[in-house]
């Protein structure tokens, strides 16, 4: 059965598109840590981020770069942390998290309540 995250890819469940390339794509966490919270995957479905081929890994390092690059210049923040848990869903992932602080990045506190229009926004800024 294909991971919530493949569904994501493949348009059949809807999602708030950051960017999107041959091999990756970009979507906002609806379970944000913080505004501009988003998860980077690869297009092909890989349980253990440390299983993927080298020449995809590493792609996967350079498009997050990208779009850590976008959420610093769009969201106020002082870094883009890099998060890899790979727990919560069995595809690869990325966690780009804009914080101020180290104690934003904290995967047990209370994750933020945005509504559909203020994720629509985000997206649209990330996304330019």
């Amino acid at each position: 059965m294909a991971s919530v995250f493949s569904r994501i890819i493949a348009g059949e469940i809807p999602s708030y598109k950051v960017a999107e390339s041959d091999n990756y794509y970009a979507f906002l966490d609806i379970n944000p840590l913080t505004k501009g919270h988003t998860l980077v995957v690869p297009k092909q479905e890989i349980d253990y981020i440390f299983d993927i081929d080298d020449q995809t890994l590493a792609g996967m390092i350079l498009f997050a770069k990208g779009v850590a690059a976008k959420i610093k210049r769009e969201i106020a923040c002082s870094r883009v942390a890099m998060v890899v848990l790979g727990m919560e869903v069995p595809h690869a992932h990325i966690h780009l998290i804009p914080i101020q602080s180290e104690k934003e990045v904290d995967f047990h506190r209370e994750k933020l309540h945005l509504a559909p229009e203020e994720f629509q926004e985000i997206a649209s800024k990330l996304s330019r």
